[in-house]
């Protein structure tokens, strides 16, 4: 569904109280994503859920409106808008109700590669922080990955960094609209990303980057992401609700232990003990418990079985979308 109006992925965003799974029933009954603006109100009423309140709000949204105006700020700054329905959204994302129904992207990216390991931790980071970073994401360039980060200080700047030095695809999840980057110290180092990777973001393009914005920002990164490393952290902080949100995505978790004392490796080692993260000392580590080959692309198992057309359909959209969520099976499969 790549070929969307860009003003219809936005447009679906600002309709008041819709969420990705409220979305995807609204395209599913109306036809299509154009086709729930034009919707009358009578069909709009007859989608299972949708009251009198809801409906109004949807006919009486400004929502286009507000897309026109965002699509004038992105135009020429090479911007690319995608869709919860686009085959380029992360596959991994559609598992979850809270993904959001729009990304805006900036670079040269496979936003579903084989293998994808976000490596987060404090903003201020030791320089032992920065040397298991450094080692870490330099192991993984034998396992064909992508580096995920949130292009913060501390950790995420130097997983990013060692990243582009490598040659290691890198993806910054932004707390801010693309505007601007975020720190301002890394806009280099974003420019750097764009060759393999890039930055994305879920903001409009002036949104600024508010504390409440990281958490949500956090989420992304563990719904992206294969497997999330925490390489230093205090007991409490962006790192550690990354964690939990792919702890409750049911994700892998790494951390880096540290002496007991170390301010900074007292979240890791709290992860550790709750039996929230699997210890981390290499590389291999990780390989280990997903399974990985050093130098290949997952295998995907192949099946002969006998199915009946309904069952054929879902397998067919399973083997165009290997991690199609539930949502988008039901959209497609109809």
């Amino acid at each position: 569904m790549s070929d969307l109006n860009p003003i219809y992925k936005l447009a679906i965003r600002y309709i008041p109280g819709i969420s990705p799974i409220m979305a995807l029933d609204l395209i599913a009954y109306c036809g299509g994503i154009r086709e729930v603006f034009e919707a009358s109100k009578h069909k709009l009423l007859s989608i299972p859920g949708f009251g009198e309140k809801r409906v109004a709000e949807i006919l009486e949204s400004d929502a286009l409106v507000i897309a026109e105006e965002e699509l004038k700020k992105i135009k020429g700054k090479d911007i690319k808008v995608i869709s919860y329905l686009d085959d380029e959204y992360p596959k991994n994302l559609l598992n979850y109700p809270d993904a959001p129904l729009a990304l805006y992207l900036k670079g040269n990216m496979d936003l579903n590669p084989g293998r994808v390991v976000a490596i987060v931790g404090t903003r201020k980071v030791t320089q032992r922080g920065i040397l298991e970073c450094d080692k870490l994401v330099q192991s993984l360039a034998e396992y064909n990955c992508t580096i995920l980060s949130g292009l913060a200080h501390g950790v995420d700047t130097h997983a990013h960094r060692k990243s582009v030095e490598i040659g290691l695809p890198t993806i910054g999840v932004l707390g801010n609209g693309l505007r601007a980057i975020y720190p301002r110290t890394n806009h280099d180092l974003a420019k750097r990303m764009l060759k393999d990777g890039g930055v994305i973001s879920e903001f409009d393009m002036d949104v600024t980057p508010e504390r409440e914005n990281f958490p949500q920002r956090n989420r992304i990164i563990a719904g992206m992401a294969d497997v999330v490393v925490v390489i230093e952290s205090a007991k409490s902080g962006g790192s550690i609700i990354t964690a939990e949100y792919a702890n409750n995505y049911n994700k892998d978790v790494f951390a880096i232990p540290g002496r007991l004392d170390d301010e900074f490796s007292e979240g890791c080692n709290h992860l550790i003990k709750t039996h929230k993260a699997h210890l981390l000392a290499s590389a291999e580590d990780i390989a280990y418990i997903l399974r990985w080959d050093k130098n290949a692309e997952p295998k995907q198992m192949k099946m002969l079985l006998d199915l009946s057309s309904e069952e054929q359909i879902i397998v067919d959209i399973l083997r165009e979308q290997p991690k199609c969520g539930l949502d988008t099976l039901h959209y497609k499969s109809k």
